[in-house]
């Protein structure tokens, strides 16, 4: 070891630490910053590491400021944005009058599908952008406990396999190396948004709205670009996925617990995530990481995508599972029923049904987000059979009473009742549950 690198081992700082950092990024201590880039999902350009190297320098700089800071979300945006700036289109005056349009016939449509009332928030056009900065606080409630654990096991597994004449530097800057697996986890987020931003269609997509005050919200870029895959009419488009879309709005508009609801049990099931060290490790165990080969590469990618470094599930979080998984299916069968009736005048209504429903079996953009931050399966078959159940209940009970049951937590249908929608009718004609009279006074008690 030199004696300018012993010295700075023996007294090391905070700047000595994020310069080491700078030049490990620009390959003069044995990392190729195009390499690390490759890993993560990024592209190989020049601009964007030299931006890379910046952004982990400011992390590595807040970290120290405050050690306690985490995940630097900042950052994490910032990728997702500069990777979907290329790409990225702005919205045309055809588009915004082709979404004006189908809002205003997909609220009549909707008045005649369901009881529950109309929005009265504006409708939102969305750049790839401007979605990537309106989810994100979503996004950061949604992965803040499974990112701590991700970046304390990163900087972990970082500092177990740097080599021995290093260690007594790093030794004094475990916080900053803490940041610095905080900071590759951000990276890795900023490209899951990234790759999101150019397929999400509409603001509920990813199964829960991204707004608090349930403002629907469409991405024109994308609706268009799926329109020009299926082969299918425009407008017709526009308008199926605005009854889509101001359905999800209006129940989460109706029943106010619902979002925080869903938001608290997904963050208590992530609470419980362990990521595995040995999964870590067994990926990375022959990796050089100055040549990271494009296969090695690709691994180390879809581990991330697909939740592999996520420990086995304990059976608390397999019950934890089943209410997430159970809660996001009612929320996606009572739309897809609510669309099917709604959209029954519109020609090329099958034809979008199936493709979204394709969309969703194959890893749309709900089953990506899920699967990336929490290692949870969206599965199509509970979908489904959620989607069974409201029929039925729809058939044998009408839309008033079927729309009653989300007026609060405790009127919910049950993963058994989705397994059993004949004794849920039935439970519910006995006992005259959603009876008008009951909806009124849970109306009266949360002021509606």
């Amino acid at each position: 070891m030199s004696d300018d690198f012993q010295g700075r081992a023996e007294g090391s700082n905070p700047e000595d630490f994020a310069e080491f950092l700078r030049k490990f990024l620009a390959g003069e201590q044995g990392l190729d910053a195009a390499e690390l880039a490759k890993a993560a999902g990024l592209p190989n350009d020049p601009k964007m590491l030299a931006e890379l190297a910046a952004q982990i320098q400011q992390a590595l700089a807040a970290a120290n400021a405050n050690p306690a800071a985490g995940v630097n979300w900042q950052l994490a945006g910032t990728q997702a944005k500069q990777q979907a700036r290329q790409g990225s289109q702005a919205i045309g005056d055809a588009s915004r009058e082709r979404l004006r349009a189908a809002t205003a016939i997909a609220t009549l449509w909707l008045g005649q599908a369901t009881e529950i009332s109309e929005l009265t928030t504006e409708t939102k056009a969305l750049t790839r952008e401007v979605w990537i900065d309106d989810a994100m606080p979503l996004f950061q409630s949604l992965a803040q406990p499974v990112a701590d654990q991700m970046s304390t096991a990163l900087s972990d597994h970082l500092s177990q396999n740097t080599p021995d004449e290093l260690q007594p530097m790093l030794g004094q800057a475990g916080n900053l190396m803490k940041s610095a697996g905080a900071a590759l986890f951000a990276m890795q987020i900023g490209g899951a948004l990234s790759k999101l931003s150019s397929e999400v269609l509409t603001g509920t997509e990813i199964g829960l709205p991204i707004y608090v005050d349930q403002r629907p919200a469409f991405v024109p870029q994308n609706i268009e670009l799926f329109a020009a895959e299926l082969e299918l009419e425009i407008d017709q488009v526009y308008l199926y996925l605005a009854v889509r879309e101001m359905a999800h709005n209006r129940l989460f508009k109706h029943s106010k617990w619902l979002r925080e609801h869903a938001v608290t049990q997904v963050v208590n099931y992530a609470k419980g995530i362990k990521i595995d060290n040995s999964k870590i490790a067994e990926i990375a165990a022959d990796i050089d990481i100055s040549n990271l080969d494009s296969e090695k590469q690709d691994e180390l990618r879809t581990a991330f995508e697909s939740g592999a470094f996520i420990a086995d599930r304990t059976e608390d979080q397999e019950r934890a599972l089943e209410s997430v998984e159970t809660l996001l299916a009612l929320i996606e069968g009572w739309v897809q029923v609510v669309c099917e009736q709604a959209t029954r005048r519109l020609p090329q209504a099958a034809a979008l049904a199936e493709a979204v429903r394709r969309r969703r079996a194959t890893g749309g953009p709900a089953e990506q987000t899920f699967t990336t931050l929490l290692g949870l399966e969206l599965r199509p078959r509970k979908m489904r059979e959620a989607a069974a159940m409201w029929q039925l209940v729809t058939e044998q009970l009408g839309s008033a009473k079927r729309d009653a049951l989300w007026s609060h937590p405790d009127q919910m249908p049950t993963a058994a009742d989705i397994a059993n929608p004949a004794g849920l009718v039935e439970r519910l004609r006995s006992t005259g549950v959603g009876s008008d009279d009951l909806d009124q006074e849970l109306r009266d008690l949360l002021g509606e």
